[in-house]
């Protein structure tokens, strides 16, 4: 019975990292400083309500587990279990993977935390003309995170005045200095990230 609570906690803790793969691995990109491997588990994105399910389910089980009264057969053949259990078998156990797997699940809401603000300190406007606002409709976003992504990103450009990225609406609103930056550069820039324009208006 421990041997399968130790692999449903196991269980547990790896769907709910599994759940919030799509959203961690932006900001491994950015600490890591290999951004375009920022979207590599977006596929996850539609197996994300399920896996939360997983989640739940496997780590609610191992809770009622740990909880439920135990029956006299138990009660009489607990010698063995009088014995000082391992802390991977413990309640405070489950209950750091419990806590651990809820940061994770929650993860989406608060990835955008970990990226550098999106405000500009120094703008220099030569010329108001020159200024140019471009929304480019990036497939690939899945959460706060991934936008966030593309708003650190594009941000490194010269000439870039600001950058709106949403991952509901897919796509980037960037603001720039058509004199000091390109269409071309600020696409490149999205795409390095990998995630993908696929068109702009």
């Amino acid at each position: 019975m421990n041997k399968r609570n130790n692999r449903l906690v196991g269980a547990g803790a790896l769907s709910a990292v599994a759940a919030s793969l799509c959203c961690i691995t932006p900001v491994l990109a950015l600490i890591s400083g290999a951004s375009g491997i920022a979207s590599t588990f977006s596929w996850m994105e539609p197996a994300r309500p399920y896996l939360i399910g997983i989640t739940v389910l496997v780590l609610g089980f191992a809770w009622y587990q740990k909880l439920k009264p135990r029956t006299a057969e138990e009660i009489e053949c607990a010698c063995e279990e009088d014995e000082k259990k391992p802390f991977m078998q413990t309640k405070t156990f489950l209950g750091i993977v419990t806590v651990f797997a809820a940061l994770m699940l929650a993860f989406p809401h608060y990835a955008h935390i970990f990226y550098p603000s999106n405000d500009k300190k120094e703008v220099v406007i030569v010329n108001a003309s020159d200024i140019q606002t471009v929304t480019f409709d990036v497939k690939g976003m899945t959460c706060n995170g991934c936008a966030s992504h593309v708003e650190n990103e594009v941000n490194k450009l010269p000439g870039i005045l600001k950058v709106d990225a949403s991952y509901e609406e897919a796509t980037a609103k960037v603001e720039f200095d058509q004199t000091k930056v390109s269409l071309a550069q600020i696409e490149k820039a999205i795409n390095g990230t990998g995630y993908k324009v696929v068109g702009k208006k």
